[in-house]
């Protein structure tokens, strides 16, 4: 709960596991799924065109880093953008794991019920609650996806001995990975807390915006 004890990663999956089972470490699993279909797809084909058309390549026909950063953040915004929704019922899924052992019921049956009750009880707009931390999220996590990887892998076939194979795939997106996930887990945070917070007459209880809860949590 708010304000509670501080646990790691592994306390928490271990909890999760003997209070509600191990198929509970999945919960929210349809909300996810259906967000990243619809925004891997756009992140990955609104990058790839403007990488293509708009990038232009250097005499060496390289890109500019600068440029696939902003490729890739604007891409990861829009994506992220479309599918806000779905990352909200997502993040309230997971958390009614919680309400449940504290003897509350379960606020949404499914994706549909959640939908259905979010608009009518808070209004269509909320259903893009969070929506500026998560882009803030999805712009950071582009960048360290998109630029790093086609940086690192033109650095791996530059300076080592490694073709442009398998392997050289895997250490760049390794890369890549631990980019985008040291940039982007701190505004995971940010926006995870805004989305889940407690609300009273339509406002947040805790936090009135991302930068509110970035102070706080400071």
């Amino acid at each position: 709960g708010w304000g509670g004890p501080k646990r790691g990663m592994f306390q928490v999956a271990w909890g999760v596991i003997r209070d509600e089972g191990v198929l509970k470490l999945w919960r929210g699993v349809k909300p996810a799924v259906i967000r990243h279909i619809f925004y891997s797809g756009v992140r990955v084909s609104l990058y790839e065109f403007m990488r293509d058309r708009f990038i232009k390549k250097d005499a060496n026909g390289q890109m500019a880093v600068y440029k696939c950063v902003i490729a890739g953040s604007s891409a990861g915004v829009i994506g992220q953008m479309i599918t806000s929704p779905m990352d909200l019922i997502k993040i309230r899924f997971q958390t009614d794991g919680a309400r449940q052992l504290q003897g509350y019921k379960p606020r949404y049956r499914g994706v549909y019920h959640a939908l259905v009750t979010i608009v009518r009880e808070e209004g269509v707009l909320k259903l893009w609650r969070g929506v500026i931390p998560n882009c803030q999220r999805a712009a950071l996590v582009a960048l360290g996806d998109f630029a790093t990887y086609d940086t690192a892998k033109r650095k791996i076939l530059l300076y080592t001995t490694f073709k442009d194979n398998i392997s050289t795939h895997l250490m760049a997106s390794a890369c890549a990975g631990l980019a985008a996930t040291t940039l982007g887990t701190p505004a995971d945070v940010v926006k995870s807390r805004v989305m889940n917070q407690p609300i009273k007459d339509g406002k947040g209880v805790f936090y009135s915006s991302s930068t509110d809860c970035l102070i706080k949590s400071l």
